[in-house]
């Protein structure tokens, strides 16, 4: 069975989503760190929020379907 690290390796879609997951979660850091965001900056960390959620969706459902494929 093969981790993340593996699949980031193997399949480009997987590398592609777990950079932009990565990149998603470095800005939600920032915004974090702010003692006030701007309603740009709001709207942004909504957006970036449900963007992370939907690409670990899609890692997950690449890593399943990769399992699936694997003879036991």
């Amino acid at each position: 069975m093969e981790n993340g690290n593996e699949l980031a390796v193997s399949d480009p879609e997987f590398r592609r989503l777990r950079e932009e997951h990565r990149h998603h979660e470095e800005r939600l850091h920032e915004l974090a760190e702010k003692s006030r965001l701007s309603q740009d900056e709001e709207m942004e960390e909504k957006r970036l929020k449900k963007e992370k959620l939907l690409l670990k969706d899609r890692m997950e459902a690449i890593s399943r379907h990769r399992r699936e494929e694997v003879p036991s």
